[in-house]
């Protein structure tokens, strides 16, 4: 069925979502453009025969009707409740994840990538024991870089696995600044209480904002259920993201002064001390996509590319 009464998206919803009220998760998924329906379909097999399990899709401006439409009768085929919002236009990171907070009916939310999948089978048994515990306000289970099989994306993997993939452990000692927006567990109404700052706009560092402010008044764990992660992007790719993503990272700085000592905004505060650093980018850039280096030089190029954008940014 079909709901037009918010202005702002269309709504549609299989008919198990009419009969799911005392829902204790709900599970978040923005998308633009990547394809969740396996997700989907994986979450479904999970939640099994549960009706106070519901997902919840968000279709951020659609940029592939086709895709739309695919997601559209993967929702009606699967029986977990399950809704699919369709925004008329992109309403990017930040706005998207609050607007599915919003609209969520489960008393703890779930947020997931698109391109995730459940690291095992008992990953959404893992997450609703820790509920039951009610210990906690937030929980970011970490996540497994998917291998790369095509060499045009092993750089990304690379990086991925050396820079973000850690454990609970590593992670707990790092705080909230190793809190992603992907894998996040977390109280409804601390969604009510914090949201994503929807000043950051485009890539990048919303969710590191969103988990130091939560921090203050809320109680934030690190656990090991990761997700796998999927969606890995060419060198190009990256290379423009962290180039938009550095006037994130400046806003992050402003509003928190106290993240200066991160190592990322030491290696920018070094390179703003250098006159010409700028002009650097262009050897950065190329070993960063020289198959002929080796790997940790091309992902040691990748941060610097960074940290000199984020240079001027601050």
């Amino acid at each position: 069925m079909t709901n037009r009464a918010n202005p702002d998206f269309q709504q549609y919803a299989n008919k198990s979502a009419s009969s799911c009220d005392d829902v204790i998760l709900s599970i978040l998924i923005p998308f633009f453009g990547d394809d969740p329906t396996r997700l989907a379909a994986e979450l479904n097999t999970l939640v099994g025969s549960r009706r106070n399990v519901e997902i919840l899709l968000l279709d951020d401006g659609q940029p592939d009707p086709e895709l739309n439409a695919t997601v559209a009768r993967m929702v009606n085929a699967l029986s977990t409740p399950t809704r699919l919002l369709t925004a008329k236009t992109n309403l990017g990171r930040s706005s998207g994840r609050n607007v599915l907070a919003s609209q969520a009916k489960g008393r703890w939310l779930l947020f997931l990538d698109a391109d995730m999948h459940p690291g095992s089978e008992a990953f959404l048994d893992a997450y609703l024991e820790l509920i039951d515990q009610d210990d906690f306000d937030a929980a970011f289970g970490g996540y497994e870089t998917d291998q790369a099989q095509d060499p045009r994306f092993q750089v990304h993997a690379a990086l991925s696995q050396t820079s973000d993939q850690n454990d609970a452990t590593d992670r707990q000692k790092i705080g909230a600044t190793a809190f992603c927006s992907s894998n996040l567990l977390v109280r409804s109404r601390v969604m009510r209480d914090v949201r994503f700052d929807e000043s950051f706009t485009g890539w990048g560092w919303e969710d590191v904002d969103w988990a130091v402010r939560a921090s203050r008044a809320h109680k934030l764990i690190h656990i090991d259920n990761p997700a796998g992660h999927g969606g890995l992007q060419v060198t190009d790719t990256l290379l423009e993201k962290f180039r938009i993503g550095a006037s994130n990272y400046a806003r992050l700085l402003d509003k928190h002064p106290q993240l200066s000592s991160l190592p990322g905004a030491r290696v920018a505060k070094t390179l703003k001390s250098i006159p010409f650093q700028k002009f650097f980018r262009g050897l950065w850039a190329s070993a960063a996509k020289s198959d002929s280096l080796p790997m940790k030089m091309r992902t040691i190029a990748l941060k610097l590319w960074r940290a000199s954008w984020t240079a001027e940014a601050i």
